[in-house]
């Protein structure tokens, strides 16, 4: 079982963005920029492109409107968004508030955000994802 699957089967505390029956998205806990969502499968499969074709067609449509409230949230001119796919072997895409190409840099520090501020995040998100 993946880190990422033991936070879908809530064993494992995390900052929930949204959630269907096949995706969730939540804060990373190391972000390069206030607002980084995760978005994950609820199925666990290594490489994004291995999904099955409903999901890959889907995982868009699911971020969309949390890239919206995300560039409401945040000043940048858009949303970014990133997959790496090195750090835990399930598949995920990066949703980061961006000003510029460095914004999606993953070889700058990612140091662990507070729960105080995470939490801040969390309400700010969520407050545009209900518009």
């Amino acid at each position: 079982m993946t880190l990422f699957s033991k936070i879908i089967a809530r064993e494992i505390p995390s900052y929930k963005i949204s959630e269907n029956e096949k995706f969730y998205a939540f804060l990373d806990i190391f972000p390069l920029r206030e607002g980084h969502t995760l978005v994950i499968p609820k199925i666990e499969v290594d490489n994004l492109f291995d999904l099955p074709k409903d999901y890959l067609n889907e995982i868009l449509v699911f971020a969309q409107p949390i890239a919206k409230a995300i560039e409401k949230a945040f000043p940048c001119d858009r949303c970014g968004i990133s997959v790496i796919g090195l750090e835990v072997p399930h598949a995920h895409i990066h949703l980061i508030p961006i000003n510029s190409a460095n914004d999606l840099n993953f070889t700058q520090a990612k140091p662990k955000a507070s729960d105080e501020k995470l939490k801040k995040v969390q309400e700010k998100i969520l407050s545009y994802l209900k518009d």
